[in-house]
């Protein structure tokens, strides 16, 4: 089969590699129908490298099972699906409390084992779900980064009626400004040096645009008629994290979803807020609970069926899977205008 290799840092292949195979009766092979990139995939390719070398890539997709271990029950050939690619042990204190996202020995595949920028990819039964009949596969691609959001968003004491600033405004941020309204957040402020981010914020729900580039975020965010309760942090900039700090009001949340991929320094400023205001500083990682692979996967399936989750504004590309290494190059050296890119192998 075709997959994206990676090899070094901004060393990317599509080549020949070798099919997955049905080693244990729990194993699920799937053939893509569609994989999107991450932010994560661009920090991976271009500063980080690979876990191993030659290690297909990818994490995020949706496809149709193609073949299955004796003891899979739940699946049937053909079935339309996508996969949580978390691997987690099972075995760690943390797993055996159901704390799965905090696993002692998590991965995702991409990593260690086979990911999915490839024509098939394999997964354990136990991670795979099948798609309601109203979730086309390039929505149903987007359901991993999603579940990662409502993750965070059911680690917060967010209450209905709620006001929500969102810093950042890439796949992340605009799918936090969807998971505050199922939340219940009754007003939603996105914040981008971007314009055509917030654009696409604002057509998905948010009330007020703050572009931080053209104005003096303290003095937008003040002149609003409602207070912050919860900041969601979407960026994973060294600048972001502390200016996040400044939003919410005495006693709000921050929750912290983007991964910088450098150093942080934060002004003593923006430090002192979580002392002074007594913020409740959340971290966020991955989007699994008990039982596996959580709530997040169900409810963001259950909310793409419903409408309350799209995924059509947040795309700005579908392409070839053979276009990959190019895509790639062009994506983290800022040679083309991209959003949420997703390949069909």
């Amino acid at each position: 089969m075709k997959a994206l290799n990676l090899y070094g840092i901004e060393d990317l292949r599509y080549e020949d590699t070798l099919m997955p195979q049905i080693k244990d009766v729990d194993d699920v092979i799937i053939k893509v129908v569609a994989t999107g990139v991450c932010g994560s995939d661009n920090s991976r390719y271009k500063k980080l490298g690979p876990y191993k070398e030659g290690m297909t890539f990818g994490h995020e997709f949706s496809g149709l099972v193609e073949a299955t271990g004796s003891k899979v029950n739940h699946l049937q050939i053909g079935d339309a699906v996508t996969g949580c690619p978390a691997i987690v042990c099972h075995q760690c204190a943390q797993c055996e409390k159901g704390d799965y996202s905090r696993c002692e020995h998590l991965f995702v595949i991409g990593s260690y084992q086979p990911g999915c920028f490839a024509e098939y990819v394999k997964l354990p039964a136990s991670h795979v779900l099948k798609l309601p009949a109203n979730v086309d596969f390039d929505t149903a691609a987007m359901v991993e980064p999603s579940a990662v959001v409502a993750h965070g968003f059911y680690r917060t004491k967010m209450k209905p009626g709620a006001t929500v600033a969102v810093m950042g405004c890439g796949s992340i941020g605009l799918l936090a400004i969807q998971w505050a309204k199922i939340f219940g957040a009754a007003k939603i402020i996105a914040i981008d040096i971007d314009s055509h981010k917030l654009d696409i914020a604002q057509s998905l729900g948010a009330n007020y645009i703050v572009n931080s580039k053209q104005e003096n975020l303290d003095k937008a965010i003040n002149d609003l008629p409602e207070k912050v309760d919860v900041a969601v942090e979407s960026a994973g900039s060294p600048f972001t994290i502390g200016q996040v700090l400044t939003l919410p009001t005495k006693g709000g949340e921050v929750l912290l979803l983007g991964i910088p991929y450098s150093d942080i320094e934060i002004d003593r400023i923006h430090f002192e807020k979580i002392l002074r205001n007594e913020l409740n500083v959340i971290g966020s990682w991955n989007g699994l609970s008990a039982p596996f692979p959580g709530k997040e996967w169900h409810s963001t399936l259950h909310y793409m069926s419903t409408g309350d989750i799209i995924s059509e504004p947040i795309i700005s590309d579908k392409l070839p899977l053979e276009k990959g290494p190019k895509i790639f190059d062009a994506l983290v050296n800022n040679k083309k205008r991209f959003d949420k890119v997703i390949f069909h192998p």
